[in-house]
């Protein structure tokens, strides 16, 4: 299988805190891969260099065979990698609608036709149709992440960082999260790279887990197989359940 995102020997630190130590991790074409680990383990530090939005200390991150460890954040996303924010931040003043149609009008220069019809995709794709023309600022917080994913998607990615996207939801809306992973990949031919402390979506929507501890990968598998390693009940799972 065709490796879409590798990652080389990363490391960052911060003064004298070491977020992420030699970490080597790889994203095949297709896949979806979960990132997990307990608060401070460095997986969102991890997404910000890996989006361009912070500079690594030493390694490489090569995107479909480039290095991109030195790229800002926009060229990144040009070439086809998009994120979303564990904090989501529409623009409130805008509709949900106009707040897709900014990527692609600035990025990938679509017309205001192009940018509306590729809106409307998207809200039809993530559920929030009916609320096109709402300010994103009356949103529920649930509806708010689904309008985080679609802003990730208005750039056309082919693949796409979840940064705990589905913290918070009540099992409906779990189960709606696991569909809308499953068709990211299916229907949009997405590959996935997600960090989701929602246990249930990482077992049933990702084909292999990555374990970070204290900015060092401590495992990597299956996520049947990971979740049951003594190290990664100690510092997962024994963490998240003391």
């Amino acid at each position: 299988m065709e490796q879409m995102l590798q990652v080389r020997g990363v490391s960052k630190s911060f003064g004298g805190l070491m977020a992420l130590r030699h970490v080597d991790l790889r994203v095949d074409t297709g896949q979806v891969v979960g990132l997990i680990g307990p608060n401070g383990s460095g997986k969102t530090t991890l997404f910000n260099v890996l989006s361009g939005f912070l500079k690594p200390d030493a390694g490489e991150i090569l995107f479909e065979g480039q290095r991109i460890d030195r790229q800002p954040p926009h060229l990144i996303a040009q070439r086809g990698l998009g994120r979303t924010f564990q904090i989501v931040r529409p623009l409130i003043d805008l509709t949900v609608a106009e707040n897709l149609i900014a990527g692609p009008l600035y990025s990938q220069k679509l017309s205001m036709t192009e940018a509306w019809q590729r809106a409307q995709t998207l809200l039809d794709f993530v559920g929030l149709a009916h609320r096109a023309s709402a300010p994103a600022r009356d949103l529920t917080l649930v509806e708010k992440k689904r309008l985080e994913i679609a802003r990730a998607l208005s750039i056309q990615p082919r693949l796409l960082l979840l940064d705990e996207v589905f913290a918070g939801l009540n099992p409906s809306e779990v189960n709606s999260a696991v569909d809308l992973i499953r068709n990211l990949r299916h229907e949009l031919g997405i590959t996935v790279l997600l960090i989701e402390h929602v246990m249930k979506v990482t077992m049933e929507t990702c084909d292999r887990i990555i374990v970070l501890s204290h900015g060092e990968k401590i495992a990597e598998g299956a996520p049947a197989e990971v979740t049951r390693l003594p190290a990664v009940l100690e510092v997962y799972l024994g963490a998240d359940h003391a």
